[in-house]
């Protein structure tokens, strides 16, 4: 069994945010570096404090501080435990991400991308993807509308949407990046009553039973899915080797392929997440 440590494959060029501090800051920085989520240090320190990912901005749009937002007391590893064990706690927790501490001391972080392209792909993995596809495909219309298209993802809270064209065939993949960086988020208020009336006093209402809520929204642009999506796709077969998939991901740098028959026809997802259960496994 090939024996290989986290602080072989970890990114020790760690991006992270610092408390105090903002979501704005966050979003910027996940943009800029392209990266879906961000350890959280204590100013002036390199004490890990949280974890922020672009999940936790989407379903906290009222909330501008990071700390508010922010993962505390994140699951952790050490730069000297098992690949394993990092993909273990991936898994048990489901997450996508691991900070590396010394002691308290943000040193690294590693992904599950990284556990796919640093590990999986150098081993020897012979069994075929389809044992641990999701055959569970989430998909939509590629006309439909972004906005329904993020509501269709967000309700269902996937990290991935696969599109269809009017012949239900395959054409293209929408990540959560592909909605971020597409959206802004706006104010918009709306009035609520805060005494309930009969219909003879209604106009007697005074100020003070009329209450203003401002609430953050994502909006998106006027834009279909087929607008944003990544339509030159990269797909694997259900016989394809879970090694030979991980060497595709790492290819593209991608967290994700769809699956595809002989004939072509959709059936399963393979995310970087399912791979790595195949590490567990210890089949290599």
């Amino acid at each position: 069994m090939l024996v290989m440590l986290v602080k072989e494959i970890m990114s020790e060029n760690i991006h992270y945010v610092t408390v105090p501090g903002n979501r704005a800051t966050a979003l910027e920085l996940m943009r800029k570096k392209n990266v879906s989520g961000l350890p959280v240090v204590k100013k002036g320190t390199e004490e890990l404090v949280g974890i922020i990912t672009r999940s936790d901005l989407v379903e906290n749009p009222d909330e501008e501080q990071i700390v508010l937002i922010m993962t505390r007391n994140p699951v952790t590893v050490s730069p000297d435990d098992d690949v394993r064990v990092a993909a273990e706690r991936m898994l048990e927790n489901n997450i996508r991400r691991v900070p590396v501490v010394d002691g308290d001391r943000l040193v690294g972080i590693v992904t599950s991308y990284d556990l796919v392209a640093g590990a999986i792909a150098e081993m020897d993995i012979q069994e075929p993807v389809e044992n641990y596809m999701t055959r569970n495909i989430p998909t939509t219309w590629d006309r439909t509308p972004l906005n329904v298209a993020f509501e269709i993802m967000r309700y269902f809270r996937l990290k991935v949407l696969l599109t269809l064209n009017n012949r239900g065939k395959l054409s293209g993949v929408l990540t959560e990046t592909d909605f971020i960086n597409e959206s802004e988020v706006v104010s918009e208020s709306t009035v609520h009553n805060t005494s309930v009336g009969t219909e003879g006093d209604r106009w007697s209402w005074d100020s003070k039973n009329v209450l203003y809520v401002i609430k953050n929204q994502l909006k998106f642009p006027d834009k279909e899915a087929r607008d944003v999506a990544t339509t030159d796709i990269v797909t694997a077969t259900t016989s394809t080797t879970v090694t030979s998939c991980a060497q595709k991901m790492k290819r593209r740098k991608i967290e994700q392929i769809p699956i595809i028959d002989y004939e072509g026809d959709l059936v399963g997802l393979a995310r970087a997440n399912d791979l790595i259960n195949a590490l567990i496994d210890g089949n290599d």
